[in-house]
């Protein structure tokens, strides 16, 4: 998960969460959701690279619709292609030791995609 400052300009990796299963997710992002006054959400959509929606893209629709049971915040997919590529290669680049980047590629991606999003509306 990724977070913006209050201006929404910059988006910074805040937590990674562990899918247990979706009932605990939800949870732990609604308590996130809640606990930051999160106005809205981002949600990377795992595009094939032909742009069209895979198995894991369907997945995350599915999760999607449970969170927004759980939320009235609004929800907007986002394009996450490549960009797990992208944070490992980042961290590569930062000299960031193995066993770090394997932690926290995921929290970096989140942000990137939080960033593009951000990038667009400004």
């Amino acid at each position: 998960m990724a977070l913006s400052d209050p201006e929404g300009k910059l988006a910074s990796p805040l937590t990674i969460i562990n899918c247990k299963d979706d009932v605990a997710d939800v949870e732990a992002i609604t308590d996130i959701i809640s606990q930051q006054q999160v106005k809205q959400v981002i949600v990377g959509l795992p595009r094939l690279m032909d742009g069209s929606l895979g198995k894991q893209a369907e997945k995350v629709k599915a999760f999607t619709q449970k969170l927004c049971s759980h939320t009235e915040v609004p929800v907007e997919f986002r394009d996450e292609r490549l960009t797990t590529v992208l944070a490992k290669r980042l961290m590569r680049a930062a000299n960031t030791k193995k066993a770090k980047r394997k932690a926290k590629h995921d929290a970096i991606a989140a942000a990137l995609i939080l960033q593009g999003y951000l990038d667009e509306k400004h």
